[in-house]
């Protein structure tokens, strides 16, 4: 898939793949999704290329979600996400709408320092047939 293609997706989540903790946030949407969701892996080229095309320098820290060509990151792409997934997780995203940013990622930023303590080391591999939703390996 190009740039291009890529970029006309709904729903692409930038996370850091190196991360234990971002890599189960990924299975746990992967698990739960009521929509496609793609995932690109910070480290990537392709997700270079993307960040290029917003002005956006990546930072390994934050969670990017690009949906219908707008760019989200920390709390607010992590909240637009529990929006599309099943179970309860769309009440996050309305409590979450109710809380003002600079707290949200606030408490985003205290998580994500600490993301490679709470989950180290841990990467599930995808099952073949959710590997047309992973880009960029």
């Amino acid at each position: 898939m190009n740039l291009e293609e890529i970029l006309k997706l709904e729903r692409i989540v930038f996370y850091d793949g190196d991360c234990g903790f971002c890599n189960t946030s990924v299975q746990l949407i992967l698990k739960n999704r009521k929509v496609d969701f793609y995932f690109i892996p910070l480290q990537s080229e392709i997700s270079h290329q993307i960040m290029a095309k917003f002005n956006v320098e990546i930072k390994m820290n934050t969670l990017y979600l690009l949906e219908n060509g707008k760019l989200y990151k920390k709390s607010t792409a992590a909240i637009r996400v529990a929006k599309n997934l099943g179970k309860i997780y769309p009440f996050v995203y309305y409590v979450g709408m109710i809380v003002p940013r600079f707290i949200r990622d606030w408490i985003y930023d205290q998580v994500a320092k600490r993301r490679h303590k709470i989950r180290p080391g841990y990467c599930a591999m995808p099952l073949v047939e959710e590997k047309v939703f992973f880009l960029g390996q």
